[in-house]
């Protein structure tokens, strides 16, 4: 297919020991979906009905409240897979994937990669492994909301963001996404107001910059502190 990204499955987690014959039996089967920015690949609550590995782009998944607020609950890189609720045994999808970017992804329906577990046990091996990683991660977020102060929470989201989807320029080190101060809010459980206050403070600080849509952490070593430390303001 013409514009479509190319992708070595063998950088993804998932596939990660499964041999080369394999990978092309899934790449013979998997469907490529192209979205746009501000698109979304699935709503939260649609059936689900498939997986996706992201090839290229930048994609949230965001869930929301009965009152319509939104709750960002993780970024998706290039080479993570996303969807994974009907692989668990769900019958929707929990949250939406939204493109931050220009997104494709890889998709293959429910059977096409149940059929693939089971053929390669390696695969639900690298499945359990990288849904640890993220039980981890959400219980450290639910720590963080429950005990930490909201410049503490985030200085480690954005650490997060760094290693996850960082790009080291001449001035610092940029999001490869468009990232607003809405995002931030969403993404630390603070209010706009809040989360505008303390990256206004860091911006004159030189700790951050780029603008309205742009994000540029100028000092990780400060940012590193903070995150570390006991005494961020909230």
């Amino acid at each position: 297919m013409a514009n479509i990204p190319k992708f070595d499955l063998r950088n993804a987690t998932l596939f990660a020991g499964i041999n080369g014959c394999a990978i092309a039996d899934l790449l013979a089967v998997a469907q490529y979906k192209a979205i746009l920015y501000g698109s979304v690949f699935f709503h939260e609550e649609d059936p689900a009905s498939s997986c996706h590995l992201l090839i290229s782009g930048h994609v949230k998944l965001v869930q929301h409240n009965f009152d319509g607020a939104q709750v960002v609950v993780r970024f998706v890189a290039p080479g993570q897979m996303f969807g994974w609720a009907s692989v668990m045994g769900g019958r929707h999808y929990p949250a939406s994937a939204e493109a931050m970017t220009d997104s494709v992804a890889l998709v293959w329906d429910n059977q096409t990669i149940r059929r693939a577990v089971l053929a390669h046990p390696a695969l639900a091996l690298n499945a359990l492994g990288i849904m640890g990683g993220r039980l981890r991660e959400a219980e450290d977020r639910l720590r963080e909301l429950a005990t930490e102060r909201v410049e503490r929470r985030l200085a480690r989201a954005l650490l997060r963001l760094a290693e996850q989807s960082g790009v080291v320029t001449a001035e610092g080190t940029e999001i490869a996404f468009p990232v607003s101060r809405q995002i931030l809010a969403d993404t630390t459980g603070a209010t706009l107001h809040t989360i505008s206050r303390i990256l206004s403070n860091w911006d004159q600080r030189g700790l951050t910059g780029g603008g309205r849509q742009k994000l540029l952490l100028l000092r990780l070593d400060q940012i590193k502190d903070l995150a570390e430390s006991d005494d961020a303001a909230s």
